[in-house]
């Protein structure tokens, strides 16, 4: 199985129309295990943010801001199939963590505040073999 970390990253793409206006993002970190028949992630949004934005967040009074803007958050535990996993799941598109082919995704963001848990004691060794543990669960059912 081939194992990824990727980082994705911050943005700032604000803009006075609404129709432009596609917010602010931190980097997020992304642990993608990959195996024949698809992909499981382990997704976090570190909620470190571009200098300037940060720098705006940091300006402001401490009840403005959401716990969210200030600590790493667990954001998706999730797979990519090939195929889909139950009868009434849509098509996604194409897949960039499946070479281009077809992706059934599903996921979860409370199913990863125990991955992060994981993370949190045991590193990035627990968290390879929790991933290795779900691909399993999807996969070999």
């Amino acid at each position: 199985m081939e194992r990824t970390i990727e980082f994705s990253p911050a943005f700032d793409k604000r803009d006075p129309n609404p129709n432009k206006n596609y917010g602010i993002h931190g980097v997020d970190i992304r642990f993608l295990l990959k195996g024949k028949d698809g992909a499981v992630q382990f997704l976090i949004y570190t909620n470190w943010q571009l200098p300037h934005v940060q720098k705006e967040t940091d300006a402001k009074a401490l009840n403005e801001i959401p716990y969210m803007f200030h600590k790493p958050m667990a954001a998706d535990l999730g797979y990519h199939s090939r195929v889909p996993r139950y009868g009434s799941q849509s098509c996604m598109g194409t897949c960039e963590y499946l070479d281009g082919a077809d992706c059934y995704y599903d996921g979860s963001g409370l199913n990863a505040r125990r991955v992060f848990k994981i993370m949190l004691e045991g590193g990035s060794d627990a968290v390879w073999k929790e991933l290795e543990s779900f691909y399993k669960e999807i996969f070999d059912n």
